[in-house]
């Protein structure tokens, strides 16, 4: 169905974990780029739902309260309302921000899950999961950490090593052990209940690789054929734990739906909180096919928005499905990789502290490089820049003059205009293209380019002042300038219109000077929206410049705070016990670790930690699949010598059989070095 013919549209920004602070990077990735089209559909006088919530539910949460020492309840509440906070003072308009705590949320997920349970969609099956006999407790994937296969990280998770970003099972850990205990867990067998996702296949290759391979984003469809195309396994829909919505099965006593299974069922819950809160009927916005749902993500919610959660939808059988899902990549800062845990980030609650006047500032610069295709990065200086040079420089100095002009001449009255000349025509065409340019571009996910169209007009009136010099002809000329100056003030008043979905502290601010209705999208690109007459307000300065020495105590207070955090991570006592379990003597010997030589690096596609290497080992030339990308460019370790595990069982790594693992050392900072001989040795060389 084309998009025009939509009635409605229903707009999910993904659901954040209510377990601590979100820094700038999670804003740029999901909620900005979802405010932006939101505010956009609404100035076409679209009928919009823009569902969020916090995501209060799972093990990280229970985490984070035997971290903090309290309990999980007060975990969601505090993080909950910090969330909330920070949406609210960087303009995030949605229609309601939910949470998954709620009644209402429990309600819906436990009725999803009958649904399925009741049509027979879902299969009981006994699996071997690993059990804490010390704490007495089956363990989530969260509790259990242990060497990552791929990358050598040792405290890698049970469904993820964070140093390489790989997905993972428990099972797959090397010396997995307890989070609550230390100790070295056992395999159990427990009930669960599965979502087949096999049997979605045939489906999904239909409706996606089918369907949406000419309108989804390739990083996005790349991904989702990656993994149908490697093929689909059960899921477990239910974990033991005791935090989160509980299984509605008498059986299935100490038992919740699994975070992801009850998570994406938020949006629907979040949906009838606001359809009661506003008289409406929730089920148009999640049951009539003329409503369309868009998802806006991170790429690492890709699979359970593009895979799971439609077949949930589909197995269910009453739901409308996501249309499209405009999935952002990730955003750097500095020069690394962006991590709250390692204080290498910029929170939204400290922006909000540091700039409290400069909300518009932040969407901007973050507008203008939000991670679509690629991974973006977030320097201080390029922030500093963008907004001084564009917002103050171009934006605010356009305002300005035109405001100030319009005073100083015509007492604050939009004068007549005469004809226009050859040298308007210009800002003429600028003006009649920018709607449909911004348009365009927002329809197509293309946030950037978007917002770059925006600012275009902005530097056309600046340039239009710039070149007719209005100043001078004011004593020679009046009648021209009142042509002029009619003119600058149209370009502005549009300006303010096309401003909205990107800076709408701003656009507000311009709507009061120019006594705008509304932003009605319809009425951009008219030359006649302040008509002549009609009176304008002064102008407040709208963009206080950012000086040099706020950057540099941005800067300052970055590097203080990861170097604080690593020094306190140095000195402190772990919480999870750093000696592994005992092993013997022939357990050492079992395993064949040699000294080999790099013979190639390259890196991995449509990966960002995964490299490639070939290995000359003394007895074969073999593939080793490593996480190291991170810290390593190919051509600078071509002819390392490094140690091998090289009796570990081979391992398909993204369609790569892996014939092994490099052993490598981790610093207190997480940085990771090559465990290799002092001096050349034979390759083949073994390590005792």
């Amino acid at each position: 169905m084309p998009k025009q013919d939509f009635k409605r549209h229903t707009i999910t920004a993904a659901l954040p974990y209510a377990n601590g602070p979100k820094h700038v990077g999670h804003l740029a990735g999901a909620y900005l780029p979802a405010d932006f089209y939101v505010r956009y559909l609404r100035q076409q006088g679209k009928d919009v739902a823009f569902i969020c919530g916090s995501d209060e539910h799972g093990a990280a949460i229970t985490l984070q309260a035997i971290k903090e020492k309290t309990t999980p309840k007060e975990i969601v509440d505090k993080y909950h309302a910090l969330l909330i906070h920070c949406f609210d003072k960087l303009g995030i308009s949605f229609d309601i921000y939910h949470r998954t705590s709620d009644p209402i949320h429990h309600e819906t997920a436990q009725a999803f899950f009958t649904n399925l349970y009741d049509k027979g969609l879902l299969k009981e099956d006994f699996s071997e999961q690993y059990f804490d006999e010390e704490a007495q407790v089956f363990l989530a994937d969260r509790y259990i950490q242990g060497t990552c296969p791929i990358c050598g990280n040792a405290d890698a998770y049970g469904d993820q090593c964070e140093k390489c970003g790989s997905t993972l099972s428990p099972k797959e850990l090397i010396n997995p052990r307890s989070t609550l205990s230390g100790a070295k867990p056992v395999l159990k067998p427990t009930k669960h209940w599965f979502l087949p996702l096999q049997n979605y296949e045939t489906w999904l290759k239909e409706w996606i690789l089918e369907g949406h391979k000419a309108d989804w984003k390739p990083n996005v469809y790349g991904q989702v054929k990656s993994w149908i195309d490697h093929g689909l396994q059960p899921r477990a829909v239910t974990r033991d734990l005791d935090w989160g919505v509980k299984v509605p099965l008498p059986e299935a006593a100490g038992k919740v739906l699994y975070v992801w299974f009850d998570a994406p069922i938020g949006y629907i819950s979040a949906t009838r909180a606001w359809a009661a809160q506003t008289g409406q009927n929730w089920e148009t916005w999640w049951k009539d096919p003329e409503t369309r749902l868009i998802h806006f993500i991170g790429k690492d919610n890709i699979v359970f928005h593009c895979i799971i959660f439609p077949a949930m939808l589909k197995a269910h059988g009453d739901f409308i499905l996501p249309d499209n899902v405009p999935a952002s990549e990730f955003m750097n800062l500095e020069g690394d990789k962006m991590s709250t845990s390692r204080g290498w980030s910029v929170e939204m609650h400290e922006y909000i502290e540091d700039f409290p006047d400069k909300p518009d500032a932040l969407r901007y610069y973050l507008g203008s490089n939000i991670p679509e295709a690629k991974d973006s990065e977030f320097t201080w200086k390029e922030f500093q820049a963008k907004y001084n040079n564009e917002l103050a420089d171009i934006l605010g100095n356009f305002i300005n003059r035109a405001v100030v002009l319009t005073h100083k001449y015509y007492g604050g009255e939009v004068p007549a205009p005469g004809a226009f000349l050859a040298e308007d025509q210009a800002v003429l065409d600028a003006m009649g293209q920018a709607p449909n340019l911004v348009a365009d571009n927002l329809e197509n996910f293309k946030f950037r380019a978007a917002q770059a169209e925006m600012m275009n007009l902005a530097r056309a009136g600046n340039k239009y002042l710039a070149d007719t010099e209005p100043w001078k002809l004011v004593k020679t000329n009046p009648e021209r300038v009142k042509t002029i100056m009619y003119l600058a003030l149209q370009v502005a008043a549009n300006t303010a219109i096309l401003a909205n979905p990107f800076i709408p502290f701003t656009a507000n601010k311009l709507k009061d000077i120019f006594g705008l209705a509304g932003f009605d999208w319809a009425l951009a690109g008219k030359t006649d929206l302040l008509p002549a007459g009609s009176r304008i307000n002064e102008a407040p300065i709208l963009f206080q410049k950012i000086t040099d020495e706020e950057i540099e105590a941005q800067l300052k207070k970055l590097h203080d705070k990861a170097e604080k955090l690593s020094a306190e991570k140095k000195e402190a006592k772990p919480e999870i016990a750093p000696a592994k379990p005992a092993v013997t003597f022939d357990d050492f010997t079992a395993m064949d670790i040699r000294v080999a030589t790099i013979l190639e690096a390259e890196a991995v596609p449509k990966t960002q930690k995964l490299l490639k290497l070939k290995l000359d080992t003394g007895l074969d030339v073999r593939t080793v699949v490593s996480g190291i990308a991170e810290y390593f460019q190919p051509e600078s370790i071509v002819g390392k010598q490094v140690c091998l595990l090289a009796n570990l069982a081979p391992r398909q790594i993204k369609g790569i059989e892996s014939q092994g693992m490099i052993l490598m050392a981790k610093d207190a900072d997480g940085r990771l070095e090559f465990v290799s001989p002092a001096s050349t040795v034979g390759n083949g060389s073994g390590v005792s």
